[in-house]
């Protein structure tokens, strides 16, 4: 295998599309680095692990020796995207984007190679191209262009409304590829029309186009929908050690190897080997403590993983929690719900009366610890494992 054919092998390794493969295979032919592109809006001020899918293949791309061009949109992120979604997305203050934008920084380098990363903020330039220079960045698209992507399309044919500057901001984006000269680009596939007009808009100032791979969205910790803060089912990468080993461990079997492909720095041999073993009768909650502990060492250092992992081993393995409990997905509002109603939600007490009765008596157990407080509030975001008796166990994911 050519240098050229590893560096694509890896490159394309968990991805949903690379455009164009040739456009890339010649420009890594071309020996010198790559201006690699990838752009977050500072919407909220910590990163989770369906974030890190992209930063991780930034860092593929340092691996091979290109230089990350690691894009702060606090010009687009006070616009705001609806990629996806239904609604107009309301913009943020610039105080809320600034701060945001520097928690940011601090997390990616916890994956990302600061020697070859290069941290822009496209106020830069968008400030300076002015009332008029965004006129003629305008005139570069169509209002049936733009009615091309799935969510306007969506809205429009649903008599939802569509604000003018919501047709700005993918001009805006690709306007910021114009003004780093990216050589590639890298976006979820909600990204795909913004990311191809990176593309339009090169060719038209003159530019050798970009190539665009884009990354799958990860499912959080229900296993059915995108992770997602709002949702509750996500792990935070500045969360505590604790907690990150906790959340890993209570997804599915069937989701660990999503999270193995997408996230692990593993090589495709090694989890290729891990499935091997599994299907030849491993335990997987074996493989999934591995997962865990290269997620917590990632963002908090080796100790911390060793901690995390006997602290698990106290709590849960010591308490004979089977490997076969249920997935379960509890919706608890903004405002939380108490435990007894969430015993009930996940199907461990028939009433809230004999959750109640169970939690006096002492036995529930939430992660492996005995629960006194009838008053206790389980908030979202958080997985636990919930008991009650001997028998009755569940891992619940509140959102």
């Amino acid at each position: 295998m050519t240098d050229v054919q590893a560096a694509i092998e890896l490159i394309k390794r968990g991805t949903d599309a690379l455009l164009i493969e040739a456009e890339l295979v010649e420009k890594l032919k071309s020996g010198r680095p790559l201006r690699v592109k990838a752009g977050f809006d500072p919407t909220a001020p910590d990163l989770h692990l369906g974030h890190t899918v992209l930063i991780n293949k930034l860092r593929h791309f340092q691996e091979l020796g290109h230089q990350v061009q690691f894009l702060i949109g606090d010009f687009t992120g006070m616009i705001g995207d609806p990629s996806g979604k239904n609604t107009t997305r309301p913009p943020l203050s610039r105080e809320q984007i600034m701060e945001n934008a520097r928690t940011y920084q601090d997390q990616v380098f916890k994956i990302l190679d600061p020697e070859r990363t290069e941290i822009c903020f496209n106020s830069a330039w968008m400030n300076d191209l002015g009332a008029a220079g965004m006129i003629r960045l305008a005139s570069q698209q169509t209002v049936a262009r733009m009615l091309e992507r799935d969510d306007f399309a969506r809205r429009y044919g649903n008599n939802q409304p569509i604000a003018i500057h919501e047709f700005l901001y993918p001009l805006c984006q690709g306007y910021d590829s114009v003004a780093m000269k990216a050589d590639v680009e890298l976006g979820g596939t909600d990204q795909r029309f913004n990311l191809l007009m990176g593309r339009e808009l090169q060719k038209h100032y003159g530019q050798e186009p970009q190539c665009v791979v884009m990354v799958p969205l990860l499912e959080g910790l229900d296993g059915v929908n995108k992770m997602s803060k709002s949702l509750g089912n996500y792990i935070g990468i500045a969360e505590p050690a604790k907690e990150i080993f906790g959340k890993t461990m209570s997804v599915s079997d069937t989701l660990m190897w999503r999270y193995y492909d997408l996230l692990s720095f593993r090589s495709s041999a090694e989890i290729a080997q891990l499935r091997a073993d599994v299907d030849g009768g491993r335990n997987p909650r074996d493989v999934k403590v591995m997962l865990a502990m290269e997620f917590v060492a990632r963002f908090h250092g080796q100790r911390a993983a060793d901690e995390a992992l006997a602290d698990f081993e106290a709590r849960f393995q010591r308490n004979a929690i089977p490997d076969d409990i249920p997935q379960v997905n509890v919706s608890v509002g903004a405002d939380g719900m108490p435990l007894f109603q969430v015993l009930k939600q996940a199907g461990l007490t028939a009433t809230t009366s004999e959750a109640m009765r169970m939690i006096g008596q002492g036995g529930v157990r939430i992660n492996g610890e005995r629960a006194e407080d009838k008053a206790l509030v389980l908030r979202a975001g958080e997985a636990v494992v919930l008991q009650v008796g001997k028998r009755k166990f569940a891992s619940v994911v509140l959102s």
